[in-house]
């Protein structure tokens, strides 16, 4: 359980059980009890969208390399601080290296599946991971559910924390549409947590996690990341998170349904993945957006309220168009 989770549980004024002793039952330091949420400042928030534009151009930099690059911009950055903002946005170098991405202690891990797998059809591996958005005045994370094989995004989410449940909300949903044989994560505690595993084992899935010091074992996520990101997120200034998920909807229509990949011999993400029946094929014809030059309108977006484990009153889930996958 996270710090986030655990804070959510504590009660003021239980009539048999202090402050101090809840925190006690939980492990939880007192301090992280009281501890109120700062905003980023503008200058932080500013910091924080250099250092994804140039993570986005350069995965490989680590902490000590993207201290030298602000720095030669302009910046007033020592790497505690460069590591403390990339630690926030959910950034590490993918570069080969001892424990690079470490579950939370207790969980389960699992091995990696995919080494010397060939892929062949839709639904046959599905991974996914999560990435940092930029907003005008703040930032969200964005987790994604992609077919493997057909390159099509089955479901999305954004959330405000770092928390399991979004995750599980968007793996929820791309169950909806089907069901792959093999689901491949980093072992991020969002993905080894009993909440998200136990849902794939109920589901029948087997679940793969990449090995630490691999650098691409997901790396058909992260070439969605760096399209989504220098297609949409850097050509926008999203005011706040609502706008955000409007945009992003419509984005991701337009990625699965008109945007075609040369990997794919020239073909969408959503010919691919429902190529291989015809009245899947007949259904997709008929929900495609009109005119493909351009991303299509959003579909709904509807804001839920935040889950238990959200961070606090603030928190909250985006839902995103429930009709377009």
């Amino acid at each position: 359980m996270t710090i986030d989770e655990k804070r959510t549980l504590l009660e003021p004024g239980h009539p048999d059980l202090s402050i101090r002793r809840q925190c006690e039952l939980l492990e939880l330091n007192r301090s992280s009890a009281y501890y109120e949420r700062r905003e980023p400042s503008a200058e932080e928030l500013a910091l924080q969208e250099v250092i994804d534009r140039q993570y986005t151009a350069t995965p490989f930099y680590g902490v000590p390399r993207m201290t030298a690059v602000l720095r030669r911009q302009g910046w007033t950055v020592n790497p505690k601080r460069v590591r403390r903002l990339m630690r926030r946005m959910g950034l590490e170098a993918i570069y080969p290296k001892p424990r690079l991405s470490l579950a939370h202690k207790g969980h389960k891990t699992y091995p990696y599946l995919l080494r010397n797998l060939t892929v062949e059809r839709p639904d046959q591996v599905w991974a996914t991971d999560i990435t940092y958005i930029r907003l005008h005045g703040g930032f969200v994370y964005l987790t994604a559910v992609m077919d493997w094989y057909s390159r099509y995004v089955l479901s999305w989410e954004l959330s405000n924390t770092l928390d399991a449940s979004f995750c599980v909300e968007a793996l929820e949903e791309a169950l909806r549409t089907s069901s792959p044989q093999v689901f491949n994560s980093d072992q991020g505690s969002q993905y080894t947590s009993e909440e998200f595993t136990n849902r794939l084992k109920a589901a029948g899935v087997r679940i793969s996690m990449d090995g630490r010091g691999r650098a691409y074992d997901n790396i058909f996520v992260e070439r969605l990341w760096r399209t989504v990101k220098y297609e949409e997120v850097y050509l926008k200034d999203y005011t706040d998170a609502r706008e955000a998920a409007v945009r992003l909807g419509r984005y991701f229509e337009f990625y699965n349904r008109c945007r075609p990949h040369q990997s794919l011999g020239w073909r969408t993400p959503a010919e691919v993945y429902f190529g291989e029946s015809q009245e899947q094929m007949d259904q997709q014809e008929a929900m495609a957006p009109a005119g493909c030059g351009r991303p299509a309108a959003a579909t709904a977006v509807g804001l839920r309220p935040p889950s238990v484990a959200a961070a606090d009153q603030s928190g909250f889930h985006l839902i995103s168009g429930k009709d377009w996958s």
